[in-house]
């Protein structure tokens, strides 16, 4: 059975030298982002934009006296050239007619190709057809979230004076990423024990005596409506709480995927919590922040804030959402969606949210209806046009605080979901460095969907998608792969 949204069968390890894969994603990230982006004529370098929305300094620090300046990084990708010939829809019908009716993608195959500077439709197949993504639904959810955020805001996590001395309230803000300790999962996440050392000083003199977990941000159903049965349990899907820690996982040492979950996040983010406080895991509880009451005396009063941490900014979080295919942070993200709206941040308001930014955009929200953030419901559905249109869009010069999706789309090849395609399967090789892409998988549904160099430098835009396919991953997953390489491998004049 493949596997569920957007994840990809285990790859072989790393060498032993190397460092764990999601440890090399702001490196990636950035080279990709610029290469990608410089192609299209929406060149953002750091210090910049980019450099305030991630926090960086205005200026990059001087180096030490007597070291060797570090070189500037080398190409992984190959720049393409606006000046390029363009395809012809004739070439590039040519080149896929013959593949897109591959046995293992099944009868119902939808396709969109077209130019990322000129707009110009290659190649359509069923391309306004609503069609289940899988995870490329967190392209939209990327976009909807930078656009309805901003790339720079970072997501906080709250602890308030509770109504009774000693009381301490934990308001979650929805953050995924959010750590105990520095040995977190996600790099450069915010931090418990930060939270509890501000509280300490806050409180003075007064020793916590209890902890109360606030997820009242978050409404409605914890699983998604459309998921398959085994996926709360699975590892590649979670219960969403506005508390949590390490993506809900049990272990933050377990790698990206099926890692296992708690059951209650928001509890089990509260317990550690109240292990740093030095409260026992006895007086851990739901409930919710008192409204703040006026000072009194020296201690602090009911519902004034005793300390705040704060998530990576979003421009981070989307990077990791689509380069690791992580189901919990795009919900997280759909969330903010809904947030930043005026929406119910529950499942069904984030993807209500979601469709209504699409529209705001100028996008064809009819082509897009949404259940969720991340891809796992089979309810979900978008056409291939509407996502080269939203691939076209975030790469516009009039939205550069959309170009945040392409810092983490994997390469053919070489990272990501993509690290082990494109390499042995006949037909793919063409694809290898050339395709950039988000991908999707559940059962019987398939797709990937990104960016392209063509062989003469022109860069495209894709979006295959079928969810009748009969075949497995092992079929169908290179059937699309021979797709894309197609338009990397050919001119199409």
């Amino acid at each position: 059975m493949p596997a569920p949204a957007g994840t990809q069968p285990p790859t072989a390890p790393p060498p032993a030298s190397a460092a764990p894969r999601r440890r090399r994603l702001p490196v990636v990230l950035t080279l990709v982002v610029l290469l990608v982006l410089a192609g299209v004529g929406v060149f953002v370098t750091r210090p910049g934009p980019v450099a305030g929305w991630l926090g960086d300094d205005a200026e990059p620090a001087p180096a030490a006296a007597g070291a060797t300046p570090e070189p500037d990084p080398s190409e992984v990708l190959a720049a393409s050239d606006p000046n390029a010939p363009l395809p012809t829809p004739e070439g590039v019908r040519a080149a896929l007619d013959p593949l897109v009716t591959a046995a293992p993608l099944g009868d119902r195959v939808n396709v969109s190709v077209a130019d990322v500077t000129s707009g110009q439709t290659l190649f359509a197949k069923g391309a306004d057809d609503g069609t289940v993504p899988a995870s490329v639904t967190k392209l939209a959810t990327g976009v909807t979230v930078l656009a309805a955020r901003g790339p720079g805001y970072r997501i906080p996590t709250r602890a308030v004076a509770g109504a009774k001395a000693g009381e301490v309230v934990i308001v979650g803000g929805g953050d995924p990423t959010l750590a105990v300790d520095k040995k977190g999962y996600y790099p450069g996440a915010a931090r418990l024990d930060d939270l509890a050392a501000q509280v300490r000083t806050a409180l003075g003199g007064t020793a916590p005596t209890s902890v109360i977990v606030d997820g009242s941000v978050y409404s409605g159903p914890v699983y998604g409506p459309g998921w398959d049965d085994d996926i709360p349990t699975g590892g590649y899907g979670g219960a969403m709480t506005a508390l949590m820690t390490d993506g809900a996982r049990k272990d933050p040492g377990a790698e990206s995927g099926g890692a296992e979950r708690v059951a209650e996040p928001d509890l089990a983010a509260g317990r550690s919590f109240a292990r740093l406080l030095g409260v026992p895991a006895s007086a851990v509880k739901r409930g919710t922040a008192p409204a703040q009451a006026p000072a009194t005396g020296g201690t602090p009063a009911p519902g004034s804030e005793l300390g705040v941490v704060q998530s990576p900014p979003l421009i981070r979080l989307v990077d990791i959402m689509i380069s690791e295919s992580d189901n919990l942070v795009a919900e997280g993200l759909a969330r903010q969606v809904a947030l930043a709206r005026n929406q119910p941040a529950s499942f069904d308001g984030a993807a209500a949210a979601m469709d209504a930014e699409v529209a705001e955009l100028g996008l064809p929200a009819d082509e897009i209806t949404l259940s969720d953030g991340s891809g796992l419901s089979r309810r979900n559905r978008i056409s291939p046009s509407l996502l080269t249109d939203l691939i076209r869009l975030a790469a516009s010069p009039d939205h550069p605080e959309l170009a945040g999706i392409f810092g983490g789309l994997p390469v053919g090849g070489w990272s990501g979901t993509l690290d082990d395609r494109y390499r042995g399967a006949p037909g793919t090789a063409a694809g290898a460095g050339a395709v950039r892409a988000k991908t999707g998988t559940l059962t019987g549904v398939h797709s990937i969907a990104g960016l392209v160099t063509t062989a003469d430098g022109r860069l495209l835009t894709f979006a295959v998608l079928t969810d009748h396919a009969s075949g497995g991953t092992d079929t169908a997953q290179p059937a699309l792969d021979r797709i894309t390489a197609a338009l990397a491998g050919c001119g199409c004049a």
